[in-house]
Formats: C-alpha cells, sequence, structure tokens
C-alpha cells in the first residue's frame, strides 16, 4: 500500500471465487475492489472506517459509475489507485484507477460519491476534523 499526492494504491491476486464460469472477473466485484481501496485511503488518512462509524459518521454509497477498459482474470496481480476528488460539507467523492498491475493495463475506472449519515441512517455533516483528516491536513487520533 503506498499513498502519494496522485492517490493512495493497494495491490491483491484476483481469487478464483471473484471470477465467473470463464475465469474472468465477475463485473460487480469491481465494486468490492473500490471499497477495499477506499476503506485502506481512509485508514491511511489517519482514521480506521470503524472508528469514523463509533463516532457517530458512516458513509453511504449514493452514486457510482464504472467503465469497464479490459477483463481481468483468476491470478492476476490487480492495482487500485484510489484518489479523493471532492471533500463537501455532507458528501465525498472518490475515483479509482483498476490496473493490472504487471502489465499496466487499466481495467476499470471508477467514481463513487457517498453521504454521510448519522446512527439512525439520516444524512448528517461530516464533521471539520474528519475532513481536515480526508485531505491531508490532519486530525484524528483522539
Amino acid at each position: 500500500m503506498t499513498r502519494d499526492h496522485d492517490g493512495f494504491d493497494i495491490e491483491f491476486r484476483v481469487r478464483y471465487g471473484e471470477t465467473d464460469q470463464m475465469g474472468v472477473v465477475y463485473h460487480a466485484e469491481y465494486l468490492v475492489w473500490c471499497e477495499m481501496g477506499r476503506t485502506e485511503f481512509i485508514r491511511a488518512a489517519g482514521l480506521p472506517y470503524a472508528e469514523m462509524e463509533r463516532r457517530g459518521t458512516a458513509l453511504a454509497v449514493a452514486d457510482a459509475s464504472l467503465r469497464y477498459h479490459a477483463p481481468a482474470r483468476y491470478d492476476d496481480r490487480i492495482r487500485v489507485r484510489t484518489t479523493l476528488r471532492a471533500v463537501g460539507s455532507r458528501a465525498i467523492t472518490f475515483d479509482y484507477a483498476i490496473f493490472n498491475a504487471e502489465t499496466g493495463v487499466r481495467l476499470v475506472t471508477a467514481r463513487t460519491m457517498l453521504v454521510a449519515i448519522d446512527s439512525q441512517g439520516r444524512a448528517s455533516v461530516i464533521p471539520a476534523d474528519i475532513r481536515l483528516m480526508l485531505e491531508g491536513g490532519q486530525p484524528p487520533a483522539r
């Protein structure tokens, strides 16, 4: 896992259960991979997602879009690059680029927009310290 100004990378291998009968990654798995990238991005920024929820802020996916460029196959090494696109008072948008880590071939580009919700599932404001942390300016850690 690495983080720089261009985003945050995770790498892993395609598992057999993520593929269809033809040995190609099933299309919905890419959303799972985006979630993995986003979760690790948030952790690397300074606050594990589980701790954010314990503090009363959860993030619900409100919009997702994916564009498929090439297939991934069983046992391919995958790199997911997650980039923070925007942080607002109630929503966060992430961009993703998913590559074959060995060949550099771009497999998928994606975007998700998440809204903050409270413990009752109602839209809420993202606390200022969490916004600051996500943008790379410090806090949490209390």
